[in-house]
């Protein structure tokens, strides 16, 4: 059984990459022999052949490129003094930059190589408490966004993905990528989940976000892991699997096209409260001394829940009547209470 091709990509900006820079070095070589072929070509009465005395269109490529690559062989020269007054003035130039231009290209590929391997050695040293989103589809995607919005860093954020055109999208977006099977250790262990603060299951297909559930629990029994189902039927069993929350897209969905033919203005308030960072958000924080004995109710702020020892409460459940120290507050937070 062959060992799954896992790749880390780290995030790069829109700068010129590597390859294309090379490409472009190599296209510069290229222009330069084909400029001095053109000019032996052209000047081609002025050389000679040792072999048979004349210089043909096929000698004269021969003779640009061991003369370019400073080989010389000595079998072609030029014999006039223009040709040799060429050869001297323009020729030399040329067959300088091409050196500079393929040991630049070498040195090029090399020190990218090595800064490439640092940068890697110095992100697995540093990596620690960061947030793995698996998949970077329309949903994988989305899931950033928000995260960037509450304020997790770029840095801190990584994606997995099989499909090296996503992870090279991540990667262009400034995010840490690991191309891979996200129902494998392998790439879970060049991710470092073993050290993420939560991992967030995005992928296409139920089955497959079960099996990276399952994968990455035990690879990491105490990591928070947030998952989305396509499927009510499939949710428990990705609670069973060890996600600790799981979001039904299916249904979300269809309740929300319930609701919009009844009351189009309640869905954009629920539009709103989950799209953080405009009008209401949905903001958790735990609770202030001076509340703790007090009512949810009679807070300042517009409680939802209560979440208290590791389960959310409805503000109303006579359970969470009097706040204590340790709950942690799920509430409405209006624009003017930002930052």
């Amino acid at each position: 059984m062959h060992a799954p091709d896992v790749r880390v990509r780290l995030p790069r900006g829109r700068r010129l990459s590597p390859l294309r820079a090379i490409a472009l070095r190599l296209g510069v070589a290229l222009a330069l022999v084909l400029v001095a072929w053109l000019m032996v070509v052209i000047e081609r009465e002025s050389y000679t052949d040792n072999l048979d005395g004349d210089v043909s269109v096929v000698d004269a490529l021969y003779y640009t490129t061991v003369t370019l690559s400073t080989t010389g062989y000595g079998d072609i020269v030029p014999v006039t003094p223009g040709a040799r007054l060429l050869n001297a003035l323009v020729v030399t130039p040329m067959r300088v930059l091409f050196v500079i231009v393929l040991v630049g290209t070498t040195i090029q590929a090399l020190t990218e190589r090595s800064r490439t391997e640092f940068r890697l050695a110095r992100w697995r040293s540093r990596m620690r408490e960061h947030v793995v989103v698996l998949g970077y589809g329309t949903k994988g995607r989305a899931a950033v966004r928000q995260l960037r919005l509450h304020g997790h860093p770029a840095a801190q954020l990584l994606v997995v993905d099989s499909d090296p055109r996503a992870t090279a999208d991540a990667s262009t977006d400034g995010y840490l990528a690991v191309t891979g099977d996200a129902t494998r250790a392998a790439t879970f262990e060049a991710a470092l989940v073993d050290r993420a603060a939560r991992v967030v299951v995005a992928l296409d297909r139920d089955d497959t976000a079960i099996l990276a559930t399952l994968a990455v629990r035990r690879l990491n029994p105490r990591v928070g892991v947030v998952a989305a189902a396509r499927e009510s039927e499939h949710a428990e069993l990705l609670r069973e699997s060890g996600a600790s929350s799981v979001v039904v897209s299916s249904e979300t969905a269809g309740r929300l096209l319930g609701m919009a033919s009844d009351s189009p203005a309640a869905v954009a308030v629920v539009e709103d409260l989950v799209s953080f960072g405009n009008g209401l958000d949905l903001a958790e924080r735990p609770v202030a001394p001076d509340e703790v004995g007090r009512a949810p109710g009679s807070l300042p702020v517009p409680v939802l829940a209560v979440l208290r020892g590791g389960h959310a409460h409805r503000y109303t459940d006579p359970q969470v009547s009097e706040l204590r120290e340790g709950d942690r507050l799920l509430y409405v937070l209006t624009g003017q209470q930002h930052g």
